[in-house]
């Protein structure tokens, strides 16, 4: 059977652009869309794969689906400049190289595709629909008519239809009827995913069916749904249903693909945009060579690799003679190399900057070795910078170079024009996105390491300027790189609006965090040194204890040594033996909680032993640097996948919470004199977003009204006489669903059976039956779009059609827990953007010191806490309108112990 290929032209730049790196000749115009499009072709020809082919591309202007719905497509964002600047020139060479480019006037490139495939299976051809439009699947046909994925190289059948959608491809029409498309803005029927959606049309197969039989097709709610959204069902219908009447007649033998280089006439236009490899394919075969031999080069490419140049500025003229023609349209990468990583006390030893993909420079300002060659001056090389900081300045990892600016040499804010380090971690939150993997990741580059460049006890100041130069100027060049690829990549995930976020949010949020980590936090050295004191001598006194009911001395710190003492010299059972001992894990004690004095004692042993060594000498040590007694943490603001801030060096969001040793660390954490400490707390963030998306009736009506939600659970679980005594359970219920608790983790939380716990998450979910559906929807988009959402919109992706089984049932626990943690991380982020404003535009006496997750801790006046305090609260509880109020706890104290 012959193939006939057909190309949904737009589609395919579209993919051709964002999937190769941001390629450009000498005079800066793009060309990575044509590069994979001449790839397309050549390998077309190489492995003569059809004998037939057609480009199909939109017409200009409105469609007949514009008559029938105006809003079709209304929310489709302007292309990429570098895009729209390829496609005249493609759609040239496509006619330039003689092949058939359709469109027709009223119509898109799928109803082309749609009347080419009627005609081609009419003369009995194979199609092959070069496309990533699902619009498409409709058409598929085992055997006869699939899609391909021209990155993948593979075909795509009604097997992966089914895979992915659930539906096969002949009910494709009426199940998108239901789902609608947010991109091309078909509405569908409300409120009914991609799960609902495939059970209604696997049993109906058709709205119509689907109508008739209204009082079977699903819940009451599902139906209730259906009939509210019938006629958008209809209409979605028309607006994704392909034409095939777009000609009356095709004669498809002038669209035959010959076994010729199409390429050789393009050669030109290849040497005008400086692109050598396709050039090369055109003029393979040109001399009657056979085609085996002239194509083996270009089936065998070498690995390419990526070059630069490095420059030295050693003085102040050759740096103005480079930076004096930049402007604030001028996008610089920028980054420094520093005597050490604490940027209070850091010093520059040089920085770097780049404005090209072929050059990078590096200006030495403070190395430090005998017979050191020339360098510029401190004061010019921080007015220069002072001048970069007017441009577009990118960087992966600017809170670092920006502290550092800020700390030491007085620089004014400014905000990023881009930091990669949070474009990567926004487009993948689950990647590394130090700069080594990122180039190893997009270009397969290998970055030179720090640990090659600077001796151990020695800093970047010892490096040799000419070594220096290519080590720094490496980093800035790369960070250019990666921004245009990083940024491809994001609009080709339909991720612009991620783009629009890191503006908006994520990129003032830096000068939040500086602003949190230079003031740190006051610390009680006296109560700390009794807190160790009396930790001390607890652990003393629990050894003699654990040695006598274990009739032996022992490290009780020794895990092998423990376990011989707990499973075999006193004989407790249920010990699991490992091929390094016994487990004597935290989950073993417990279980063995009650069978022997011993257990207790050792589990207050590690209590106190982990919050001495974790948490009171180090802060202790720490505290005793810094002349005003306060300790200084880092905020990592892409350290986590859910979009959660994490803290580090040290850890101040991992103090127990609920522990009386717990508390009695956090007391050692005050005020300033004159200040009290202020925390306020987001009260019952996640639930409240839960009643947000739900729109669980009960759910808003609770919050609505200000009732107790947990003892409202407990009423509707256990009824009214019950639900005083049982809150507890309640309250488990409530946030544990958030974060995927099954019967199992509820029955060992609660202490009950998993028979009794499977019962309460049954009533629960039939007691909110909205919360159900919504969760489960959840789920359903990880399965069919390998991501979920939060509230604004920052996305996790998961791989679930290439997990196992273990990993897609963590997949399923993970998508929820990050919709309403990673929502909540989103609302605290735009709080403290507003709260940081108000605090500097107003010059408040006030200070954002901590934020432990959902609650924020201040240092405010003692004299205008109240008021300053209720004006922070306001902006929390305002900062995104509900389906629900928010609201906010306030405690103020001299001590953090002293908060809630």
């Amino acid at each position: 059977m012959k193939t006939i290929t057909i190309i949904d032209t737009f589609g395919f730049f579209f993919r051709s652009y964002f999937a190769l790196p941001p390629l450009r000749n000498s005079e800066g115009f793009p060309t990575g869309l044509l590069t994979g499009f001449v790839n397309l072709v050549d390998t077309l020809h190489r492995d003569h794969a059809t004998d037939y082919l057609v480009f199909a591309l939109d017409s200009k202007g409105p469609t007949f689906r514009n008559e029938i719905y105006p809003e079709y497509k209304a929310n489709r964002e302007a292309p990429p400049e570098d895009l729209t600047k390829q496609l005249p020139v493609a759609i040239r060479w496509i006619e330039q190289m003689g092949f058939a480019n359709l469109s027709k006037e009223g119509f898109e490139a799928d109803d082309v595709i749609t009347t080419v495939t009627k005609f081609a299976r009419e003369q009995d051809l194979k199609v092959r629909i070069v496309s990533h439009d699902k619009d498409l699947y409709q058409l598929i046909d085992d055997a006869r008519v699939v899609m391909y994925d021209s990155i993948k190289r593979k075909e795509v059948d009604e097997a992966a239809c089914i895979e992915k959608f659930g539906v096969r491809p002949e009910d494709f029409v009426d199940f998108q009827a239901i789902v609608g498309d947010s991109s091309d803005n078909v509405p569908g029927v409300k409120g009914i995913g991609v799960k609902g959606a495939a059970k209604l049309i696997n049993m109906f197969h058709t709205l119509e069916n689907i109508y008739a039989n209204i009082e079977k097709a699903g819940t009451p709610r599902i139906q209730k749904l259906l009939l509210e959204g019938k006629e958008s069902a209809f209409l979605s219908r028309e607006l994704v249903r392909m034409r095939d009447d777009v000609y009356t007649d095709l004669d498809l033998s002038q669209f035959i693909f010959e076994d010729k280089n199409y390429l050789s006439c393009l050669a030109d236009e290849f040497e005008k945009y400086e692109m050598k490899r396709a050039l090369q394919k055109a003029k393979n075969g040109e001399n009657g060579e056979g085609g085996d031999k002239a194509v083996k080069p270009v089936t065998q490419p070498k690995k390419p690799t990526l070059a630069f140049e490095a420059v030295t500025l050693d003085t102040r003229e050759k740096l103005e003679s480079v930076i004096g023609t930049f402007d604030k349209e001028t996008m610089v990468a920028f980054d420094t190399e520093t005597t050490g990583l604490d940027t209070k006390k850091a010093g520059m030893v040089g920085f770097s900057f780049c404005t090209s993909a072929d050059k990078a420079y590096y200006v030495p300002v403070g190395h430090n070795y005998l017979g050191v060659e020339d360098q510029v001056s401190e004061t010019d090389a921080v007015a220069a910078i002072k001048k970069l900081m007017q441009c577009k300045v990118i960087g992966q990892n600017l809170k670092f170079d920006l502290s550092l600016l800020y700390n030491r040499y007085g620089l004014d804010e400014v905000v990023p024009y881009a930091d990669t380090m949070i474009m990567a971690w926004l487009s993948d939150p689950g990647s590394k996105v130090g700069l080594d993997a990122l180039a190893q990741k997009f270009f397969k580059y290998e970055m030179k390491p720090f640990k090659e460049m600077v001796k151990k006890g020695e800093d970047f100041s010892a490096v040799a300027i000419p070594e220096a130069t290519f080590y720094a100027a490496e980093d800035a060049w790369m960070t250019y790189l990666l921004y245009g690829v990083v940024k491809k990549k994001m609009e080709l995930g339909s991720l612009t609006h991620l783009l629009k976020e890191a503006q908006n949010v994520e990129y003032p949020f830096i000068n939040v965090l500086i602003r949190m980590e230079q003031l740190g936090i006051k610390v009680d050295q006296n109560r700390l040194h009794m807190l160790q004191k009396q930790l001390s001598e607890a652990l003393a006194a629990l050894t003699e204890e654990i040695y006598a009911l274990a009739g032996t001395e022992f490290n009780i710190r020794s895990t092998q040594q423990l376990g011989v003492v707990l499973f075999q010299q006193l004989g407790l059972k249920g010990g699991k033996k490992t091929k390094t001992g016994y487990s004597t894990n935290e989950a073993v004690l417990q279980s063995l909680k009650g069978e022997h004095p011993i257990i207790a004692k050792i589990l207050a042993y590690r209590e106190y032993q982990k919050m001495l060594s974790t948490y009171v000498e180090p802060l202790l040590k720490l505290a005793k640097k810094d002349e005003k007694s306060r300790i200084y943490t880092s905020f990592l603001q892409t350290g986590t996948a859910t979009g959660r801030l994490s803290s580090k060096d040290p850890n101040l969001q991992n103090i127990p919470v609920r522990s009386e040793l717990g508390r009695e660390v956090r007391s050692a954490f005050v005020a300033k004199e004159g200040y009290r400490l202020v925390s306020i707390d987001y009260s019952q963030i996640e639930l409240r977003l839960l009643a947000h998306f739900s729109r669980d009736a009960a759910l808003l009506e609770a919050f609505r009204t200000g009732v107790d939600i947990h003892m409202a659970t407990a009423v509707k679980l256990f009824g009214e006489e019950e639900a005083k005594a049982k809150r507890n359970f309640a309250k488990s219920v409530n946030f544990g669903l958030l974060y995927g608790m099954g019967p199992k983790k509820l029955s060992g939380e609660l202490g009950i059976s998993q028979a009794e716990a499977k019962e309460i998450i049954t009533n629960y979910f039939a007691s909110f039956p909205t919360v159900k559906s919504f969760l489960e929807g959840i789920q359903e988009r990880v399965k069919a779009d390998g991501y979920v959402e939060t509230i604004l919109g920052r996305r996790r992706l998961f791989d679930y059609e290439n997990a196992n089984g273990m990993q897609k049932a963590a997949f399923m626990r993970e998508s929820v827990n990050t919709v309403f943690q990673g929502s909540a991380a989103d609302l605290i982020k735009l709080s403290m953007n507003q709260i940081d404003s108000m605090i500097q535009d107003e010059k408040l006496d006030a200070f954002m010191l901590l934020q432990i997750h959902d609650e924020l801790i201040f240092e405010i006046k003692k004299e205008k806490v109240e008021e300053i305090s209720r004006r922070f609260v306001h902006i929390m509880e305002n900062v995104y309108e509900l389906n629900v109020p928010l609201e906010c706890s306030v405690s103020i104290g001299e001590s953090w112990g002293e908060l809630k």
